[in-house]
């Protein structure tokens, strides 16, 4: 089991670094944190992940530690209600790679089809 030793958020570049006890460090963006919230509803209540669109932009408001096990994350854009334990928070850091790439698939996808009205024939 991970444990984060500390968490620094960077207002400017909108990043968070991560510190845990064996000493990896890494850095994520907000908007990354924002489109892979553990919440409900982003997770979609177990069907899948939900696609979070247009999070460019989000900044953290507010870093509220969770026992010694997680810390909840307040975005500026109201989200709140994901609990971001150690482990999914190492997940993300260590799989942040293929989980980008996997977003930045889907949303390429949802783009391609964004404007497109299936019209059927009737004869």
């Amino acid at each position: 089991m991970y444990i984060v030793t500390k968490l620094h958020y960077h207002q400017q570049s909108k990043t968070l670094d991560i510190v845990f006890d064996d000493a990896m460090q890494f850095t994520l963006s907000c908007e990354f944190l924002r489109t892979h919230s553990p919440s409900a509803e982003v997770q979609d209540h177990g069907n899948g992940m939900k696609l979070v669109l247009d999070k460019q932009n989000v900044a953290i408001t507010k870093l509220e530690p969770v026992g010694h096990y997680a810390v909840r994350l307040s975005f500026d854009d109201g989200h709140n209600s994901g609990l971001y334990s150690w482990q999914y928070v190492r997940t993300l850091s260590t799989d942040h790679h293929a989980l980008w790439e996997k977003y930045q698939q889907r949303v390429a996808k949802y783009k391609e089809t964004e404007h497109t009205v299936p019209i059927k024939f009737v004869p």
